[in-house]
């Protein structure tokens, strides 16, 4: 134990960040009943619209902790892309190539939320759960033993926890305290400048984009939905601080569009940062992970970086509060980075492509087909699987009356057992593992499919040959029969 663990709260989570990353995991862990806390080093949650899309995948995430109807009903569609030159609208683009919704995927397009709200649901979310976060809480400082984590503040008592997660944003206290390394690129040489502001003179109806002119970058400006703000983001092309006044943002918008200065009647944010791409070295050290743009920041184009960053989080909830309850070894837990850094270094790679005009805003980035086929959690027995195998995401159907998202949706696994008869799993006073029968359904097929937590398929099988094997890892009772 460290010198000040016996002064310190003691809690079994310490989450650094009140960012979607951190506040996504604090829910996940509140309905797991694991004793979490989430410190943010500002005096309330970040304003600012910044990753402003909900990817279908995350949508579905949401939807699983509870907050999807916020979410809906806080956002909207992207608007058209409507490209103007010398003050005449010239063409129509869409922003992302088109999108079903259909069964499997019922979220099928990007949704827009701006950060600050889909911040503020979280909160809420994590209110109603009994979770806890405590502002102005600046770290200084971390150590770690063989039994825990113990984080010091400029002011008030350290925090000891059994773990600790770093998603305090990419310019990480916690990565660079732990001497964790982050490789990356910059993807654009040139600043980029995003504010949330009021116009008038522009329509909601279109994303409006003024192309680069002359020695002037590019500048478009996107209705922020469910709000009465426009987005407006202008590439910078010299190294000067940028101006990010109401004077400022004014000339600016003024000098690259048709818009007068006073059309700009309010800036409420602004802020500005270099388009780049980096990857940390490790995603953990001991008993303390990186999340979110602590691990990995992305340029902003393609939506990528905050739906990564929430998804990391729902990765890792379900593991530590297994290992917390004992349900499950620590080792499980060394399997968040054999499955997120694999991922987050591919959406990298696609958000850089995106920015370069080098990758359309399509299929790829709705992140519906990732998936840890190669993991160490993942077991495939079925002799024949050319479709859906073990280790994809577990896609939605209607079973037998039952909505598969529905089924999913808690801190439990599910058993599907398809055109096949379910053998008993899960502890029989346990409400581990829920059980869905049905006949045999495409894309899975007929068989056997133990979906994870999080929405993973993480054995799959034709017979109940070996799935006794794999739920002793989970402690989810032995299967009779097998």
């Amino acid at each position: 134990m460290t010198e000040h663990a016996s002064l310190a709260e003691h809690v079994d989570v310490l989450i650094v960040g009140a960012g979607p990353t951190g506040l996504a995991l604090g829910v996940d862990l509140a309905r797991r009943g694991v004793d979490a806390l989430v410190v943010e080093r500002g005096e309330g949650l970040s304003p600012g619209s910044r990753g402003k899309g909900l990817q279908p995948r995350t949508m579905e995430v949401f939807d699983d902790l509870g907050v999807l109807d916020a979410i809906l009903a806080a956002g909207g569609d992207y608007p058209v892309g409507l490209v103007w030159q010398n003050g005449e609208r010239v063409a129509e683009q869409n922003m992302f190539d088109p999108a079903e919704t259909n069964e499997d995927s019922p979220y099928g397009a990007p949704w827009m939320v701006p950060q600050w709200r889909t911040q503020e649901i979280l909160r809420s979310r994590l209110d109603e759960l009994d979770g806890r976060v405590s502002f102005g809480r600046e770290v200084t400082g971390i150590a770690q033993d063989a039994d825990g984590v113990t984080v010091a503040f400029a002011s008030g008592a350290p925090v000891r926890a059994r773990y600790a997660v770093a998603a305090d944003g990419g310019r990480s206290v916690i990565r660079r305290a732990l001497g964790i390394g982050m490789t990356g690129e910059t993807v654009d040489p040139n600043p980029i400048l995003v504010a949330d502001t009021r116009i008038t003179g522009l329509d909601r109806d279109n994303w409006h984009i003024f192309p680069p002119q002359g020695d002037e970058g590019f500048l478009a400006i996107c209705p922020l939905a469910g709000t009465a703000d426009f987005q407006v983001v202008a590439q910078l092309l010299d190294d000067s601080a940028p101006d990010l006044s109401l004077d400022g943002v004014r000339k600016l918008v003024a000098a690259r569009s048709h818009l007068a200065p006073e059309d700009v009647t309010e800036v409420r944010w602004a802020s500005d940062f270099r388009p780049r791409a980096a990857l940390a070295d490790r995603f953990q050290q001991s008993r303390v992970f990186l999340a979110g743009d602590a691990a990995h920041v992305h340029s902003p184009a393609g939506g990528q970086g905050l739906n990564t960053s929430v998804q990391d989080a729902y990765n890792l909830g379900w593991k530590l509060g297994a290992v917390l309850r004992g349900e499950a070894p620590a080792s499980l837990l060394d399997t968040y980075e054999e499955e997120r850094r694999p991922n987050a270094a591919e959406m990298l790679g696609l958000s850089t492509k995106v920015h370069r005009g080098e990758a359309r805003r399509g299929e790829a980035t709705r992140q519906l087909g990732i998936g840890y086929r190669e993991s160490s959690l993942t077991e495939e027995t079925r002799a024949a699987s050319d479709g859906l195998r073990a280790g994809d995401r577990a896609p939605n159907r209607t079973i037998a009356g039952v909505r598969l998202l529905d089924a999913f949706r808690g801190p439990h696994w599910t058993l599907l057992a398809l055109g096949t008869a379910a053998p008993a799993v899960g502890n029989s006073d346990s409400d581990a593992v829920r059980v869905v029968e049905g006949p045999p359904t495409e894309p899975y097929g007929t068989g056997l499919f133990l979906v994870r937590p999080d929405g993973y398929v993480g054995w799959a099988g034709d017979t109940e040959s070996g799935l006794a094997k794999y739920t002793e890892r989970f402690n989810l009772g032995r299967p009779t029969g097998s």
